[in-house]
């Protein structure tokens, strides 16, 4: 059974999530820059998955791999949006939790890196703080955790069906 993706060849769809991501992330950096919002640790985090996508994305564009190749690009940018979407799953559960459950505010990632060691530092990002609760801007009252969880879905599932349609007929059941 193949899933029917709109793209003619992995090289249009692999430009396509790359130009996606390289979109999301103009934008994350238009609010930061140019509207004042201050991205949290976990948005940042979310970026450096977003940035991930989108390098596997344009090089897999320009490799334009046939057969078990594509299988390596798919999987590597369905790892790279499942770490995103629990990331941004995190910080949407963090922003609907109730006032007086919600961490208090921690350091910068900046200073969290510098002062702290690799791993005590990512418990810390990941362990959430007031700052990643905080929801200050929304469009269709959607935060921008909850768009970005929502892309990240569709990026995996992207990822995932092109990834099966890439898998030889007979691993998928088919007659060969």
């Amino acid at each position: 059974m193949n899933f029917p993706l709109s793209f003619k060849s992995a090289r249009a769809l692999y430009a396509a999530l790359a130009a996606v991501c390289i979109g999301l992330l103009g934008f994350g950096y238009y609010l930061q820059y140019f509207a004042g919002q201050e991205p949290c640790p976990l948005c940042i985090f979310q970026r450096i998955a977003y940035f991930v996508v989108a390098c596997v994305g344009l090089v897999g564009a320009i490799h334009a791999p046939k057969g078990p190749g594509r299988l390596g690009y798919s999987g590597t940018i369905l790892l790279s949006a499942l770490v995103g979407l629990a990331i941004a799953g995190r910080q949407v559960w963090l922003q609907h939790l109730p006032a007086d459950k919600v961490p208090e505010c921690g350091p910068g990632l900046d200073y969290m890196l510098e002062v702290f060691p690799l791993g005590d530092a990512l418990r810390m990002v990941f362990a959430g703080s007031g700052e990643c609760a905080e929801v200050t801007w929304t469009f269709l009252s959607l935060s921008i955790a909850e768009w970005s969880l929502i892309c990240f879905l569709m990026i995996a599932a992207v990822a995932m069906l092109h990834g099966w349609n890439s898998l030889p007929r007979r691993v998928k059941g088919g007659p060969v």
